[in-house]
C-alpha cells in the first residue's frame, strides 16, 4: 500500500499559501517530513488526516480516496497531532478503553488485551492506574502513540512528537516509532533534524508550502561531498563571511563563531573540509543553495 499524493493545494483566507502543489508518494516504513516552523507541514498532515479540506489535488491510500472517503480512511489511520488534549483527572488505561470503543473494538476481553498490549508497547503499564494530569510530557506522548496504533493502523501521522522532550525521552519516543513495524506508513513530521536521519529511510523537505526534495537522507548527504566547508571566525567577522559566501548556519564555540559554508571548491584557504550531515542538507535547501540530485525524486 502506497500513499499518492498529487498537485496538493490549500491557501488559507489570510492570504498564506501553505501548500503550492505538492506532489509525493510514500511507501511502507518511516518517513521524514522535514520543515521549519510555518513550512506548511502540519496543513499537509490536517489534510492526510482528513481534518480540513485542500483548495486543489487528489491523495489515494492504497485504492482508497483519502478525501473522498474519510471514513474508510479513518479506519486505517493512526494520528497524534502537534497537540492534543487529555482528560486529566482520568487513568490512561480507562481512557484508552474508552478510545478502543470509539474505534470500534466492542468485545470487552478483546479491548482489555488490546489494551494492555499497547500499554506494554508504550511502557505505560505499570502507571495505567494513575491520572494522565500526572504523566510527564513524554508519558504523554507515549501515550498518544498509544492511542494512534489502536485499530492496527495501515497509515500513522506523527506531528512533530518530540518537540520539548527531554534527550532520554526522546530516545525512547524513537525507539517506539522504530518499532511499529515495516508494512505501515509512518509520516513523522518535524523541524528537528537528528529525528529524520536516525529513523527515516526516506525523506522530504518542505518549505513556504514547496515541496524541495525528496529521497534517501543518506543519499542525500552523500551529495553533498565536497562541497561543505567549516571556519571558526571572531564574532566582528561574522557579517563579511554572511555577504561574500552560500554560510549554511553558525553555531557559537568556545566564544567564537563557527561557520559552515556551501561551495563548489574551498572558499580560500582558510577554511577547512567538513563532512556533510542532514542539517546542511536541510539549509542547502530552505536557502536555494543546492537541492541534491540524489534526492530530486518530487
Amino acid at each position: 500500500m502506497e500513499l499518492r499524493i498529487e498537485g496538493l493545494s490549500k491557501r488559507y483566507p489570510t492570504g498564506i499559501q501553505a501548500l503550492r502543489d505538492v506532489t509525493l508518494t510514500i511507501r511502507p516504513g518511516m518517513f521524514g517530513l522535514l520543515g521549519p516552523n510555518g513550512a506548511g507541514k502540519s496543513t499537509l498532515m490536517r489534510t492526510l488526516a482528513t481534518l480540513q479540506e485542500p483548495d486543489a489535488g487528489k491523495v489515494t491510500l492504497g485504492d482508497i480516496d483519502v478525501l473522498g472517503d474519510k471514513d474508510a480512511t479513518r479506519r486505517v489511520l493512526g494520528y497524534l497531532p502537534q497537540e492534543f488534549g487529555v482528560y486529566p483527572k482520568v487513568a490512561a488505561e480507562e481512557l484508552l478503553d474508552h478510545l478502543a470503543a470509539l474505534k470500534g473494538i466492542t468485545h470487552g476481553k478483546e479491548r482489555r488485551d488490546v489494551v494492555h498490549a499497547l500499554l506494554q508497547q508504550t511502557n505505560l503499564f505499570d502507571v495505567r492506574k494513575k491520572p494522565l494530569g500526572s504523566f510527564s510530557g513524554g508519558m504523554k506522548q507515549r501515550f498518544g502513540i498509544a492511542q494512534a496504533l489502536l485499530g492496527k493502523p495501515r497509515l500513522v501521522i506523527v506531528d512533530e512528537p518530540t518537540a520539548g522532550l527531554d534527550p532520554e525521552e526522546r530516545v525512547r519516543f524513537h525507539n517506539l516509532l522504530g518499532a511499529i513495524g515495516d508494512d505501515v506508513i509512518v509520516i513523522l513530521s518535524t523541524h528537528i533534524v537528528d529525528d529524520v536521519i536516525d529513523l527515516c529511510r526516506d525523506m522530504a523537505i518542505l518549505h513556504q508550502g514547496e515541496l524541495l526534495m525528496t529521497g534517501d537522507p543518506g543519499a542525500a548527504v552523500a551529495a553533498l561531498g565536497g562541497r561543505t566547508w567549516e571556519k571558526t571566525v571572531n564574532r566582528d567577522e561574522v557579517a563579511p563571511h554572511l555577504a561574500g559566501h552560500q554560510v549554511l548556519s553558525t553555531r557559537l564555540f568556545g566564544g567564537r563563531t563557527r561557520l559552515r559554508v556551501f561551495a563548489d571548491g574551498r572558499p580560500d584557504a582558510s577554511f577547512e573540509p567538513a563532512p556533510p550531515d542532514l542539517e546542511d542538507v536541510y539549509f542547502a535547501a530552505i536557502k536555494g543553495f543546492s537541492r541534491p540530485p540524489a534526492a530530486r525524486r518530487a
